[in-house]
Order: C-alpha cells, then structure tokens, then sequence
C-alpha cells in the first residue's frame, strides 16, 4: 500500500495521552499525523505538539482556513513548525465555507478561488525568506520578510471542485481530498493532472492524499448511523452538495436537502442511503478496514488518511482500536 497518513483526535487524548498517541502512530509506521480545525483544537498548535515529540513522523494541517490568518502569518507558523520538525512539515490551505469563516468569524467570503491564489503566491515569497513585496486583490504587503531562516515547508491545497483541484495541481505541493469513494478519486485526479500540464509541472512528487472516515468494529449499526449524520450536515453545504452530485450520490443529496429544510432534521440522515455509506466511509472488522483503504490507494490516492470516529459515549476505545488496526 502507499503511505498511510492519520488524523489524530485531540478530543478525549489531551495532555500526555495525546503524545503517546502521536509517539504510538509514529511507532506503527504511520507516515503522516494530520491536524483538521473546524472549532475545537487549533490545528497548529496540535502540530507543534506532535513534531515535538516525535522524531520522524511528518506533520500536515488538513486544512486551516485561509481566511482566518493571514499568509504572513501562515508562513510564520510554517517556518517556526519547520525549526521544530525539519523537514517533516506541509502546510494544508483551504477556502474553508461561508459558514465557519462568515458566520463564526465575521469574515468576508468571496472569490474563494482568487484568494487562494494570492494565498500560495504570498506564502511561497515568505517562506523563500527573500523580501515580500506583493500588491494584489487580497493583499497589498511591502517589505515583509522572515527573520527566521527558512526551512523547507511543502504546501498542500484543500480541494474539492474541479477549478480548486486543477489551482492545486498549478501551484501546491499536494492537495488533500474529502469524502470520496475510490470509483471517484480519478475524476479528481484528473483535474489535477489539468492545472499541472498547464503550469508545464510534473506531478513526479506530488502528494494525493484524502481524508478516509474509518470505523474498525463488531457493530456497525451504530457506526453507520453517525456517519449518515456526519454526511447529512456536509450535503446540507453547496459546495459539498454539488460535489456528493459529481459522485453519483444526487438523488439522496436532493432528499436530503428537501427533508432539512422542511425542518425534519431526523428524515434527513435517513435519506442519506446504504450505497453513500459504503461510497464515503470504511466500517467494519479490521481485516476489511484494511482491503477497503488499499483500494482507496490503487485509485490512486499516493496517501489516504485514516480519519477514525466513533459513534460510543467514550470515544477512546474505539478510535484507539481503530488507529491501532493500521498500518
């Protein structure tokens, strides 16, 4: 299999715990711990704990918002978490939504695409450690430059529709996908291939890597059933919908947006039908746990990432059991 990557949940493993499950995925031969921020742990913070104590374990956000911080504050961090872990740091940019930079943040959301753009152009002059000069939509900037040494730091693009995939596939280092299912992984490599033929870039070391929400258990019910609520509050978003619609997934994508905003919060998750999570998830026993993600990398995939959850009042067994079941 290629290289596996992994989401380590601060939740429930703050403190101590949280290094010895950063030093035991280390230890399994895990070759990425990812960091995702939504409104719980900063995603950098967490970083920094991990590189700290971890020797070869490579580190990656996946994603912050690029919204929320500016890119000179991005490259900043960057470089301070590459001093930390030289050579083990990627830095995963994302557009996030309307509704967690807009309304959680009181930011504006516009040209997602754009931004992004001047976001990458920013960050490659900062982390050069040559003199930003940079005049453009978003940022206007004079006469920034880092007075930390620079250190290498490989960005990665979160993408999901085509215009984002090929932006990634023109300017990153790698991009990190979200909920697909193996038969679709190729439609998104695609595009990336696209925005790289016209950069005239190759793709020789360009890292592929998707989020891959994994249960390993004796009792799928119950995992089956968060995971349906889990996909109802992403088919509820735009972006999201049109995305699970590309996939094949439409007609459960329109019932379950029919049922929500009619105000039947329950209807909807049971919308969301067998074939979707068996498309967009992983749970079951470890043995096909571990046949699933494997065709999740002969799609293509240079990474998947496995993103354990758990549907149980204390989460840590399960997601212990299911980290533990890998690589």
């Amino acid at each position: 299999m290629s290289k596996l990557g992994v989401v380590l949940p601060f939740h429930g493993f703050a403190g101590r715990e949280f290094i010895a499950l950063a030093q035991g995925a280390e230890t399994r031969g895990y070759d990425t711990a990812w960091a995702a921020e939504a409104s719980g742990a900063d995603a950098l913070m967490t970083l920094a704990l991990i590189a700290s104590h971890t020797s070869r374990l490579r580190v990656a956000c996946g994603v912050v918002p690029i919204q929320t911080r500016t890119p000179i504050v991005l490259a900043m961090a960057a470089t301070t978490l590459g001093h930390v872990a030289p050579g083990r740091v990627a830095l995963g940019v994302g557009v996030s939504s309307p509704i967690i930079v807009g309304q959680w943040h009181g930011l504006p959301f516009r040209k997602p695409l754009q931004h992004m753009r001047e976001t990458v152009q920013v960050l490659r002059l900062a982390l050069s450690g040559e003199r930003v000069n940079f005049e453009g939509e978003f940022y206007r900037i004079k006469n920034f430059r880092l007075s930390l040494p620079s250190t290498p730091v490989r960005i990665y693009l979160g993408a999901l529709g085509p215009k984002m995939l090929e932006l990634a596939g023109e300017v990153a280092d790698g991009v990190l996908l979200n909920w697909l299912a193996p038969e679709t992984v190729a439609a998104s490599i695609g595009h990336i291939e696209a925005g790289a033929r016209r950069a005239g870039r190759s793709l020789g070391d360009f890292e592929i890597a998707a989020f891959v929400r994994t249960c390993v258990t004796d009792e799928p019910a119950a995992a089956r059933q968060w995971l349906a609520r889990d996909i109802t509050g992403y088919a509820i978003v735009d972006s999201y919908a049109a995305f699970f619609r590309s996939s094949g997934f439409t007609a459960e994508v329109d019932a379950v947006n029919v049922a929500w905003k009619a105000g039947d919060r329950a209807g909807a998750v049971t919308r969301v039908s067998p074939r979707v999570l068996d498309g967009l998830g992983v749970i079951g026993s470890a043995e096909f746990c571990r046949e699933r993600v494997a065709q999740f990398a002969k799609a293509g995939l240079t990474m998947p990432v496995i993103m354990p959850f758990s549907p149980d009042a204390d989460p840590r067994p399960s997601l212990l059991r299911t980290i533990r079941s890998f690589p």
